[in-house]
Formats: C-alpha cells, sequence, structure tokens
C-alpha cells in the first residue's frame, strides 16, 4: 500500500477528503516526552481500507482543516491503548475526537488477558511479528526514512484489519454493545489535564501521612504541577514523588535543613529552595484538604476478606457463564476497591457493571443473598425469598 506522506499544506484537503468518506479511520501518533511535561507531537498516523497517510505536524503549522474532519462524529475513530493519542488532540483542541473504539479495551471480550499490547493483538490476529526496529526513534529528527516511515504506517495499516475482525467476533458473540459506556468514559477531559490543586491525588503513601505532614504534600505537589507546567519539564525532575514525601515528614523551613535532607537535588533546592520553605512553612499552619473515603479506609480485616472471597465465587459463575477469565471480568483489587467504596471501580462501570457488578453491589447491600449445594452456587434477590 503506497503511504501518503503530507507535509505540506496544499496537501490536507485531498486527505480530508478521503477521510470524510470513511464510517470509520484508524488513528495512531508518534510523539516524545522524556523531557517535557507535554507530549511533543511528531506524527500523525490515518488509515483505512485501502489507504493509509502520515501526517507531518512539524513541517505543517495549522492542521484545523484536518481537525475538523476526524472530530466529525459521525466517523468512528479506531486507536489502541488511546489515553496519550487522545491527551495530543486534547492539548490541541481542548476536545476528544469521540466516538472512540480502543482496541486494548475491547480484547478482552475476545479472550485476550487485560490490556494487552498491540504487538499481541497483531501476532494474535495477523500472525505478524511487528518489528521492533524503530523502538527507540526521535520521532522530532527530520528527516524521516522509508523505513520509518513504514514503521509508523504500519501501526494504523494493522489496526485496520484487526479492527473489522474484532467487531465481527464481537457481533457474532453478542457484545459490541457492551463497550459503548467503555468507550464513552474515554470522552472525560479530567482523563486528559491534571489540576495542579488534585496533583496530590496521584501520590502513593499520602494516606499514612499525619495532617500537617498531608497539607505540605498537598502545597508541595500543587507547586510542582505548576511549575512542571509552566516550565513544560517532567514532574520527576523537579522533584520525584518520594522526595516529596520526605519533605512533607521532615518540614524543612530553612535552606540549611533543606541542604541535609539526604539525595535531594541540589540544582533544585539553589533554584526552588526559598520557595518550598515559604510554601512548607504556610502549609503547616492550615489544615488539609480531606482525603477521599478510597485513602481514608483501613487495613483489611480477615472479614473484609472473606467477604471478598464471597464476591470472587460470584465473579467465577458469571465470568464461567460469559466465557471470559475471571481476572478480565475483576480482580482481586478491584475487588477490593468495591468492598471499600471506591467510586472509580471498574465494576461500577461498563459491561463490568452490568455483568457482574450490580449483583456484587447488590449482595453487600443486603439486597442479594446466595445459597450453597454441593453443585452450585444461587444468587437470589432478598424480595424474592
Amino acid at each position: 500500500m503506497t503511504i501518503q506522506y503530507i507535509d505540506r499544506p496544499e496537501q490536507l484537503p485531498l486527505l480530508c477528503e478521503h477521510i470524510q468518506q470513511e464510517p470509520w479511520i484508524a488513528l495512531d501518533t508518534e510523539f516524545l516526552r522524556e523531557k517535557t511535561y507535554y507530549p511533543k507531537f511528531c506524527l500523525l498516523q490515518i488509515a483505512a481500507p485501502g489507504w493509509v497517510a502520515c501526517v507531518d505536524p512539524l513541517a505543517i503549522d495549522d492542521l484545523s482543516p484536518l481537525f475538523d474532519v476526524i472530530y466529525n462524529p459521525e466517523i468512528v475513530k479506531v486507536l489502541h491503548s488511546c489515553r496519550q493519542d487522545l491527551e495530543i488532540f486534547f492539548q490541541i483542541t481542548g476536545r476528544i475526537p469521540g466516538p472512540i473504539f480502543d482496541t486494548q479495551i475491547a480484547a478482552p471480550l475476545l479472550g485476550f488477558q487485560e490490556n494487552p499490547g498491540y504487538a499481541m493483538l497483531v501476532s494474535s490476529f495477523l500472525n505478524i511479528n511487528l518489528s521492533k526496529a524503530h523502538t527507540r526513534t526521535d520521532w522530532t529528527q527530520r528527516p524521516l526514512s522509508e523505513d520509518q516511515i513504514q514503521y509508523a504506517a504500519d501501526d494504523v495499516i494493522y489496526l485496520c484489519k484487526i479492527y473489522t475482525t474484532m467487531c465481527e467476533q464481537l457481533e457474532k458473540l453478542g457484545r459490541l454493545d457492551w463497550l459503548e459506556s467503555d468507550f464513552a468514559l474515554l470522552n472525560n477531559a479530567e482523563l486528559y489535564q491534571l489540576s495542579p490543586e488534585n496533583a496530590w491525588l496521584k501520590i502513593r503513601g499520602k494516606n499514612k501521612l499525619t495532617g500537617r505532614q498531608l497539607s505540605i504534600l498537598q502545597s508541595l505537589s500543587e507547586w510542582r504541577e505548576q511549575t512542571a507546567q509552566t516550565e513544560n519539564k517532567p514532574r520527576n525532575w523537579l522533584f520525584p514523588d518520594d522526595m516529596l514525601l520526605e519533605l512533607a515528614k521532615l518540614q524543612p523551613v530553612t535552606l540549611a535543613d533543606l541542604g541535609k535532607i539526604r539525595n535531594i537535588n541540589e540544582r533544585s533546592v539553589n533554584r526552588y529552595g526559598k520557595t518550598l520553605c515559604e510554601l512548607i512553612d504556610v502549609a503547616r499552619q492550615r489544615p488539609p484538604k480531606p482525603l477521599t473515603e478510597k485513602d481514608r479506609a483501613g487495613k483489611k480485616t480477615q472479614q473484609h476478606e472473606a467477604v471478598m472471597d464471597v464476591l470472587s465465587a460470584v465473579v467465577r459463575i458469571r465470568a464461567e457463564q460469559n466465557s471470559l477469565n475471571p481476572v478480565i471480568l475483576a480482580t482481586r483489587k478491584e475487588l477490593e476497591q468495591l468492598v471499600f467504596g471506591d467510586p472509580d471501580c471498574p465494576l461500577l462501570h461498563g459491561w463490568r457493571y452490568n455483568m457482574a457488578g450490580q449483583e456484587l453491589q447488590g449482595l453487600l447491600q443486603g439486597q442479594y443473598s446466595l445459597s450453597l449445594t454441593p453443585d452450585s452456587v444461587a444468587i437470589t434477590p432478598v424480595s424474592a425469598q
């Protein structure tokens, strides 16, 4: 298949015309973000059955005509593991180009493991082993070689073939519409931007801090996120999470105190030390934002473990009835989320909720009961007893 390499504005109208004629298109991006906070958009690959194009955003300043067509809600956008790709679209336009079909999300309904890699799907569906020759390519460098362009284009060429086969199999199993709510969740803008004031929520270990320590962590996390965004640097280049936790525990308020902390970056202390000390001093005087329910949850007791054992039995039953691996339906960790009332638990959303989550939630709330025989487990609404 001939690859259209689009690096001039006058080439865009014909590509847009191609896209407008399609009910769906496959998309992928190449980007770099090792040295930046925001991903640097380096290449956009687009394909449909019969054609493929690679668009060079480093050579074309204004891609708005192309985005206008891609954002057509009548055209399904097919991607694999789409979060980072959609982050780029959101960064450029402030919107998500729905509707989305993510082959990584769909694959488990066809018996694949959770979050399968793209290479695994290409191998399984097409019996092709993807080349790894350009895995470490610096996509900011120009010109791109023919091999690099082919490597990038292959991602969407194969994605087209996987999508059509996947849809046929899901339709045959009656599962294609199961995915609608899962894909709809991808349109949530909060997935692609982190508000600085909420950055602390992403740091593990916050639930072990005292009130004053937590207030400091919240202040430092907000400052780090704002600074990383402003300077377009990876947040960990400023201070990694474990250092923020250490600062929250030790509470240094002078440059001398900061300098005594083990493994702290001297350059960062010289540049940001005065600001950090001021932030810590102020944060010590105010109450922290409250932890969420899931972070306040205590350690699991034996009773909790027993409850999860019961829920696991129901998961196994429903998974067997639907020819799924039970781990795809719910992991032990996800059952724990359900028990402790985490609203982000996957069992409370999408097809998992319909298949088992609603029933499991009903068991926890006393709306269902279990009865046993040597050969079976029955789940019965309490009102029907």
